[in-house]
Formats: structure tokens, C-alpha cells, sequence
């Protein structure tokens, strides 16, 4: 019953978003971002504790700003998600615009299968929607499910109709094998922290030793698809732009980590760029590479 009334409840949810104008959806979102912030101190200290972390040169008051901007960040992405299911395609492909499709024109008229790999910043969310909009390969976006049943067959139902698949993250190798005669963009977002760091490989990320989900780099050389970054960088509230730029035409030559490593610093790259864009909220440094002396890259 539980799992039937919270479904109910975001599709009501949807619902009453749908009929909002975006701007009084920003003010619903500058409270949203108050509330999380201030009132229920949403992981507060693990923010901080990140920001300082990664920018150790920055002071209290600039360490202050920007974690007032990653809440609000935080809280447009999430009035967005919601949004987005009830968003008609043209203002999907308008709010969420791939700057540079034609660069992976060649692959798709090669009949060859490519990687995409992207992070938790800015609105990702609308990505499972929009690449199967903009692009000529079929999209496959891996991703967790949802543990209500029913929002999660929501979820991959509203993104098949626009072009794209959701695939669970336990089936990832299953999908590749099955996919292998399609001409396929796997769009993986691959900056949280690994469940198994005996497979992780370990990456100075903002000066830190960080453990890095091992799959994208995995399945790249065992196909070798060439592998691609998704930036996505808002040009104003509600309005993104998506460019794709290389990483790796031949995975398989690369040395063990070598992939990974150039992910990470592209990623990093680009944080640094709008540090408030990225989902500073999660534990990303709660484990050190010495706690582990048995693991290597």
C-alpha cells in the first residue's frame, strides 16, 4: 500500500509541476533550496567538508557562497526532474541542446557502438531525455533504480518514449552482450563513489585520493568503443547546453587506469569551471586508498 501512496503522491506531484510557469517554478526552487539548506540542514556537513576538501585556498566567507549556490543548484535540479516528465519534446530538445551531434555522425554511419560518460552536474536527469531527441544512435542510459517498483516503471516508461533505455546497473553486462549488433550510446554517470573498491581504481581528484567505479573503462576495452565526455553547462535557468568531446578512440590500447584517469581530470576540469554545478552533497572522499593496502589501480 505504502509503495502505491508514495507513487501517487509524484504523480501528483507531476502533476501540479506541469501546470507551474517556470518562473514561479524558481521561486518554489529558492525555497526548496532554503528549506534543505537551512531548515532540515540537508548533509550541510558533508558539503562543507567537501568544499573545503577541494578548494582548501578558498576562505570561510567564499566556502559559504558557494555552498549557498550548490543548494540552489541542488533544488533547480530537482524541481526540473519533476518537470521534466511533463515537458513536450520540442522544449526538451530547446532546454536541453546538444551543441556538437554531428561528431558522432561518422561512428553511427560506421555502424559502431560509443561510450558516453558523463557527471552529476547540472541537470543530468533531462540527459535520458533529450539524447534520444538530438542523437542517431540508440541511447541506453544505466542507471539505479528507483526501490519504489512502481515510480521506477514510471521512470523508464516516460524516457522510452522518447527514444531512450534505462537499463538497471546489475544488467549493465547483460545489455552490453545484447546490444553488442546494435549501434548503441551507453551514457554511464560515473563519478559516485564504488560499492566494491577491490575493483575501484584510485585517481587524485581536487588533490584527494579518490576510488573510481571501474565499469566504463571495463566495458570500453572489452568492446573497445571509443569513449566520449558529456558536458552539460546551464546557460541560464531552465536552458542547458550539451557538448561532447572526446576521451578515447581505441580504449583497448590504453594502459590499465589510463581511461579513467583522463575521465577524472576532464571532470574536474569542468567543476572547477562552476564548482556549484556539481552534486557536492554525496560522501565522495569517505574512503582512503591506505585503508585498503591490498587494492592497487
Amino acid at each position: 500500500m505504502l509503495t502505491l501512496f508514495y507513487f501517487i503522491l509524484f504523480i501528483v506531484s507531476i502533476l501540479l509541476i506541469a501546470i507551474q510557469p517556470w518562473q514561479l517554478l524558481y521561486k518554489y526552487s529558492d525555497a526548496v533550496a532554503y528549506i534543505l539548506q537551512r531548515v532540515f540542514k540537508y548533509r550541510v556537513k558533508v558539503t562543507r567538508n567537501n568544499l573545503k576538501l577541494a578548494f582548501p585556498e578558498k576562505s570561510e566567507e567564499e566556502i559559504q557562497n558557494l555552498e549557498n549556490s550548490v543548494y540552489k543548484n541542488l533544488a533547480d535540479i530537482s524541481v526540473e526532474a519533476l518537470k521534466g516528465f511533463s515537458m513536450l519534446n520540442r522544449q526538451v530538445k530547446a532546454r536541453h541542446k546538444i551543441v556538437n551531434p554531428e561528431l558522432l555522425d561518422k561512428y553511427y554511419r560506421n555502424g559502431q557502438s560509443i561510450i558516453g560518460v558523463a557527471g552529476h552536474i547540472n541537470n543530468w536527469e533531462w540527459g535520458a531525455m533529450s539524447a534520444g531527441l538530438q542523437l542517431k544512435h540508440y541511447p541506453i542510459a544505466i542507471y539505479k533504480p528507483m526501490s519504489n517498483k512502481l515510480i521506477d516503471w514510471f521512470m523508464k516508461w516516460n524516457r522510452s518514449v522518447r527514444g531512450t533505455m534505462l537499463c538497471p546497473t546489475s544488467s549493465t553486462f547483460e545489455t552490453f552482450q545484447q546490444y553488442q549488433t546494435a549501434t548503441c550510446l551507453y551514457i554511464l554517470v560515473a563519478d559516485q563513489s564504488p560499492s566494491d573498491l577491490t575493483k575501484a581504481h584510485w585517481i587524485n581528484f581536487f588533490g584527494q585520493e579518490t576510488a573510481c567505479i571501474h565499469g566504463p573503462e571495463k566495458y570500453a576495452k572489452l568492446y573497445n568503443y571509443p569513449v566520449f565526455f558529456i558536458d552539460i553547462q546551464r546557460i541560464k535557468r531552465g536552458f542547458y547546453e550539451i557538448e561532447i568531446s572526446p576521451l578515447a578512440e581505441n580504449p583497448a590500447t590504453l594502459k590499465e587506469g589510463e581511461l579513467t584517469q583522463k575521465y577524472m581530470q576532464k571532470l574536474e576540469e569542468v567543476i572547477r569551471k562552476n564548482p556549484e554545478c556539481w552534486l557536492w552533497t554525496h560522501r565522495r572522499w569517505k574512503r582512503k586508498k591506505t585503508s585498503h593496502p591490498s587494492e592497487s589501480n
